[in-house]
């Protein structure tokens, strides 16, 4: 058992490890590249859509992991009546209906009967399960592949909604821009899962429990890969719950704004200003056209003047300003250097349209 096992997880290396590596090579060298050129990013707080991701996700992650219980998996008859699997049919299904209310067996324990009677089927029965053997109609043991084309889409379909799961909680729609950019890494690692299992049932060497003596020794393959399957997709979601937690936070994996995406904030805020100032010139206009408004500015701006004269005159802000002068703090030619610049930035631009109008004229 434990040498299958590492077999198993060899093969899911082997088969992922080519996937998964260079993205997250490319992850971590866009991480470092980030935190060389650019400013940190502060942490913030989730945002609320990410919530919805989780969810996907953390409820994928319980299903995927109750599918591993022994309750919702099919029944195995030798693990059921402890049997070897060189037991007569005859015993192995007295022992069986044994076990069932009003010690008969059940329909499909009859339908099973007679295709479980030789060697051979007993092995398919481990690698692929009971519905496989009871149902299929074309299945022979000199055809083994049949067993596996006929269990494919068995094999296939958990895989499919567990690739449905992932693509809807990295879905723009759900996720937003932020968390779509997982899409592609979450679909090849959910395809990756289906062919590893695919990979792993087809090669399996199906005779493997053909000379076990003893019952404990079986190999449960069907059941056992169950168990993997389930833990294999609660490990891929809670990994990707992950990376978009850290996404979403800020706290890995941050991708800066583009030059494009930076210029339209830019213009955005520029337009804002724009309207701000377009209003704000409105206002000064209506009250410049009223007579009431505009002598209460005018008062105002009087009354401005007078406080301010008085302010000045006081003596700790005259000996206040004199000290600034004397020590140096403040220096009168720099004032009257920045207030140049700040006239000429304001007034500039307006004398270079009507220089550029006076020439077009």
């Amino acid at each position: 058992m434990v040498q299958n096992t590492l077999s198993t997880m060899k093969t899911l290396l082997f088969t992922l490890g080519p996937l998964l590596l260079p993205r997250l090579l490319g992850y971590y060298r866009s991480l470092r590249a980030t935190k060389a050129h650019q400013k940190p990013i502060p942490i913030r707080p989730l945002p609320s859509y990410f919530y919805r991701s989780l969810n996907i996700l953390f409820i994928s992650t319980v299903l995927a992991l109750l599918s591993t219980l022994p309750t919702f998996a099919p029944e195995n008859i030798f693990t059921l009546t402890s049997s070897r699997i060189q037991t007569p049919t005859d015993v192995l299904f007295t022992r069986l209906s044994l076990l069932r209310p009003n010690n008969t067996l059940t329909s499909l324990d009859e339908a099973l009967r007679p295709r479980i009677a030789s060697l051979d089927a007993r092995c398919f029965y481990l690698q692929y399960g009971p519905s496989v053997l009871t149902h299929c109609p074309f299945c022979l043991s000199d055809e083994p592949w049949s067993y596996f084309w006929y269990a494919l889409p068995t094999i296939l379909y958990p895989h499919i909604l567990h690739l449905f799961a992932l693509g809807l909680a990295t879905s723009s729609a759900i996720a937003k821009k932020e968390g779509s950019r997982w899409r592609n890494s979450a679909v090849l690692l959910g395809v990756g899962l289906a062919m590893s299992e695919c990979y792993i049932t087809g090669s399996r060497n199906w005779k493997g429990n053909a000379r076990t003596v003893r019952a404990e020794d079986l190999q449960h393959f069907f059941w056992d890969m169950r168990v993997w399957r389930g833990v294999g997709f609660a490990v891929a979601d809670v990994v990707f719950a992950g990376f978009l937690w850290a996404g979403g936070t800020n706290r890995l994996f941050v991708v800066p704004p583009t030059v494009g995406e930076r210029m339209e904030g830019a213009l955005r805020v520029l337009e804002a200003a724009r309207g701000r100032m377009a209003a704000l010139g409105i206002v000064r206009n209506v009250v410049v056209r009223d007579e009431g408004l505009r002598r209460r500015g005018e008062a105002y701006w009087e009354k401005e003047g007078t406080v301010m004269a008085e302010v000045l005159e006081e003596r700790e802000v005259v000996e206040g300003i004199r000290g600034a002068l004397e020590s140096g703090r403040i220096s009168v030619s720099q004032v009257e250097e920045e207030a140049k610049r700040y006239a000429e930035g304001i007034v500039g631009p307006t004398n270079l349209m009507q220089q550029q109008q006076a020439q077009q004229q």
